[in-house]
């Protein structure tokens, strides 16, 4: 099979396509013939410092698209040419190929209105989205909510999660993505690099702040957004924890959640490996319901996804890139 090879840490933006040996599910495996592949920034992250369980050459990308080709032992809730879609793990080898595989348990069924670079839009950073609102957070306690970088992948699904969720929507974009941003459902939409976003934050909550946070920007990012907290307020951290200290115990009494859905693949609990499963299940159906969009904005080869990681390391990508294999 053809796949993108990755030679060495730090060498994503030369990977090439290259011919090596398709891979033969063990048990409980599903072989997938991928149609279409989704870029996220996990990709260039992991691939700048390596991981201790890669050998060389490795095969980046966690979401994947495509028909069910092979099946491991054991495996029955599958059959070949089923439409599938998932999160894999990124410590094994991933989806810039022709062929991939993954546990059969974590696997997401794509209904057929639904076409395969709209359902690899969803996991990575849609999943995310959907754990930090449904797995984390208290819904019943929140009404407000700040979700950071409202343009890119996991802030544009939370966007649209919470606004489903009935909540008052506060997000960042750069000012020519606002009006993309609140077309998503924000209610509010400040630029971080001309405002300051917590002393707007406050005053249109009357100096109360925010009930809840969501940050997939950095650490830094989420320190800083401590300030707009609310009272038993919320931090979802996705990009590095913020600095706990800044809140002083026996005060705003915050509560802190960490997203990392890359640990339910390194877990030996099988219901967080089928939670991926469910996730998926659940935003196929709002996708298939049109409650929520794909944020597919580009479909490129796999020829293109190296030049397109450099794009999305520089953090100005709108929405999702998606690489059409088949």
């Amino acid at each position: 099979m053809k796949a993108l090879l990755l030679h060495d840490k730090g060498q994503w933006a030369n990977m090439t396509l290259e011919e090596i040996e398709t891979p033969t599910p063990k048990s409980g495996e599903i072989l997938v013939e991928v149609h279409a592949v989704g870029l996220n920034p996990v990709d260039y992250k992991t691939a700048t410092g390596g991981n201790p369980a890669w050998t060389y050459p490795h095969i980046l990308a966690v979401d994947v698209a495509g028909t069910v080709a092979a099946l491991g032992e054991g495996v029955t809730q599958w059959n070949i040419g089923d439409r599938v879609v998932y999160h894999g793990d990124f410590t094994k080898n991933g989806g810039y190929a022709e062929f991939a595989i993954t546990t059969a348990h974590s696997v997401s069924r794509i209904p057929e209105s639904i076409s395969y670079e709209e359902a690899v839009s969803l996991p990575c950073a849609g999943y995310t989205a959907y754990q930090a609102l449904f797995r984390k957070l208290p819904l019943n306690n929140v009404k407000t909510i700040m979700i950071h970088g409202g343009a890119g992948g996991v802030g544009g699904f939370g966007v649209q999660l919470a606004k489903l969720a009935g909540l008052e929507v506060f997000s960042t974009a750069s000012s020519h993505n606002h009006e993309y941003v609140k077309s998503l459902g924000a209610d509010h939409v400040f630029d971080y690099r001309e405002e300051d976003v917590t002393a707007k934050v406050m005053e249109l909550t009357n100096g109360r702040g925010v009930d809840a946070v969501v940050d997939a920007v950095s650490r830094q990012n989420a320190t800083d957004s401590l300030d707009m907290l609310a009272y038993m307020g919320h931090m979802v951290y996705i990009a590095g924890a913020p600095d706990f200290t800044k809140i002083k115990g026996f005060t705003k009494v915050v509560s802190y959640h960490e997203v990392a859905l890359n640990a339910a693949h390194q877990s030996d609990d099988q219901l967080a490996q089928e939670d991926l499963a469910k996730m998926g299940d659940d935003m196929l159906s709002l996708l298939e319901q049109k409650k929520i969009k794909s944020l597919l904005e580009e479909v490129i080869t796999l020829e293109e996804v190296p030049a397109a990681l450099v794009r999305l390391s520089e953090r100005h990508v709108r929405g999702k890139i998606v690489a059409k294999v088949k």
